[in-house]
């Protein structure tokens, strides 16, 4: 019982760190109908962000919540200005192109970003200090980390500042009416290619705090990090309805679990392809995932 309460609690770790990026996902899709393949990198832009800053004001010695906080708000604010270019240069002007112009343009953006990872800081592993401390306590045999709480805590508070920025504020209701008919909006008067570049501007920013959270979790990251990420970021946005936050959300913390339960009990080789497997049979049973895509209202 033990082993499979430390299993819930690393697959929840995990998760929340899957549905920030899977929430990136869902919005630019639910706004544009664009799936967004460079969003992985940006997550992958983000930690290095974070290892930059960490391993800058470590060796300064700052304390290490100001190293952390430090961390975040840089990472989420330089891959926030990533993504609005992105979209101003990669995407904005192909909106009235083909479909496949516009995903020509993301794997595009998504091979530059990793290659310009690659030449900066090279294609081995960077890792960051070990900064974090290990201290924990006991849950039913299991052992939960002080810092996967907070992380687990900080990764529900941006989730839920998302929901209700899109779903209370006047910017939120445009990005709704921007998502049931493009034109329609314009006709109303809403800002239709701000309000689209701010949907990425708050998608990225949650891919960079979960870059740097999982950065500063698992240490080790690398330039092609964010292609396996952004794989099971869409898998979790597909599987909870493409377009729908709460099911980005749900469904983040659910391949989460998958995960971790397939890395404990049989074998992490194949966790991916059981991932990978329960969306395919998901999506054969019930094809707008397990929440449905929101039809009226998308985002």
């Amino acid at each position: 019982m033990s082993a499979f309460l430390q299993y819930v609690v690393n697959g929840l770790t995990s998760g929340a760190f899957l549905a920030l990026v899977a929430l990136g996902y869902t919005m630019i899709y639910g706004i544009i109908r664009l799936i967004n393949f460079a969003h992985g990198d940006v997550v992958m832009v983000g930690s290095f962000v974070g290892y930059v800053v960490v391993t800058t004001l470590v060796a300064r010695h700052w304390p290490v919540a100001l190293v952390v906080l430090a961390a975040l708000i840089s990472g989420m604010a330089l891959t926030g200005g990533l993504g609005m270019l992105i979209d101003r240069v990669a995407y904005q002007p192909l909106l009235d192109s083909s479909r496949l112009a516009i995903l020509i343009s993301a794997l595009g953006v998504s091979l530059a970003l990793e290659e310009g990872a690659r030449i900066i800081f090279g294609a081995g592993f960077s890792s960051y200090p070990n900064i974090l401390s290990a201290a924990s306590f006991t849950v039913g045999g299991a052992h939960v980390s002080y810092v996967q709480l907070i992380m687990f805590g900080l990764c529900l508070l941006l989730m839920l500042g998302l929901y209700l920025f899109v779903h209370r504020t006047a910017t939120g209701t445009a990005m709704r009416a921007l998502a049931m008919d493009r034109d329609a909006a314009r006709l109303m008067g809403i800002n239709v290619e701000r309000t689209i570049i701010l949907a990425f501007l708050l998608g990225s920013v949650l891919a960079g705090a979960s870059g740097v959270m999982q950065g500063l979790y698992y240490s080790q990251i690398n330039f092609i990090m964010g292609f396996l990420i952004g794989l099971r970021a869409f898998t979790a946005a597909v599987l909870g309805g493409i377009g729908n936050i709460p099911g980005a959300m749900v469904a983040g913390l659910l391949i989460g679990l998958i995960g971790s339960f397939s890395d404990g009990y049989i074998s992490s080789e194949w966790t991916d392809a059981i991932i990978f497997a329960v969306l395919i049979g998901v999506l054969v049973v019930k094809p707008t995932g397990l929440f449905g895509e929101r039809v009226a209202e998308r985002v």
